[in-house]
């Protein structure tokens, strides 16, 4: 590998870890020396690369560094192809418009030698079989997310027994079959998730729920982790 395309992996590696990223798994990935990691992690900070950190601990990149967009390697093209595709065979209506906007504005600004990965993709996702529901204005949700806004449901249980729970929503999951939910459920006073398709109805709130749906993004996580590794310990 070029010293030029290993100091930009680099950065890469960097930019999408939240936490310290360590010589040995730099030098891993790039199939490379700890000892050149090292100098080249030396030469990136005197280049000015807001990287903070130190030998043994691990390596983090600061926010506010930009790079020139859309320098993509031919397997980044083809993942984003993939996953557009993904999200336009099983997304709702406003994220399958996205999606095609997505790859129409990549092949637009991509190379020329790499323009038939996205208008002749070798990968495709296969369709959904099923067309998911639409009781849930599904861009409306996302906008509550993002705003930490909350939305009261009618919701019907497998049962069929019907309840009304206002939730702050902080995440969708997309399934093969079924999208979910995921809330805090003002109702149970705990982390709930609720199929959309049993969604009777919804009022969408102005009322901003009280905390960022970042920390309850966190807290669901950890809550999470910590369940299955009791599951693993027993």
């Amino acid at each position: 590998m070029r010293r030029a395309d290993r100091l930009f992996q680099i950065i890469q590696i960097l930019r999408r870890s939240r936490r310290p990223v360590t010589a040995d798994a730099i030098a891993e990935e790039l199939e490379t020396s700890k000892r050149t990691v090292y100098r080249d992690i030396a030469d990136l900070i005197g280049q000015q690369a807001p990287i903070r950190g130190e030998a043994g601990v691990g390596y983090i990149l600061e926010d506010g560094f930009d790079m020139p967009p859309l320098m993509l390697t031919p397997e980044e093209v083809e993942a984003a192809v993939l996953g557009a595709q993904m999200v336009a065979a099983r997304g709702d209506p406003a994220l399958k418009r996205a999606a095609e906007d997505l790859m129409a504005k990549i092949a637009a600004v991509i190379p020329e030698n790499l323009r038939p990965l996205v208008l002749e993709p070798a990968t495709r996702a296969a369709p959904s079989w099923k067309t998911l529901p639409d009781n849930l204005d599904m861009a409306e949700v996302r906008r509550a997310i993002r705003g930490g806004r909350k939305i009261t449901l009618t919701y019907r249980d497998e049962q069929e027994r019907e309840t009304r729970r206002t939730v702050w929503p902080f995440a969708i999951g997309y399934y093969e079959t079924s999208r979910l939910l995921v809330c805090w459920c003002e109702l149970r006073a705990g982390f709930r998730s609720f199929r959309t398709d049993r969604v009777s109805s919804a009022d969408f709130h102005e009322e901003r729920y009280p905390e960022r749906p970042s920390m309850l993004r966190a807290r669901w996580r950890r809550l999470r982790e910590e369940e299955w590794s009791k599951m693993k310990a027993g």
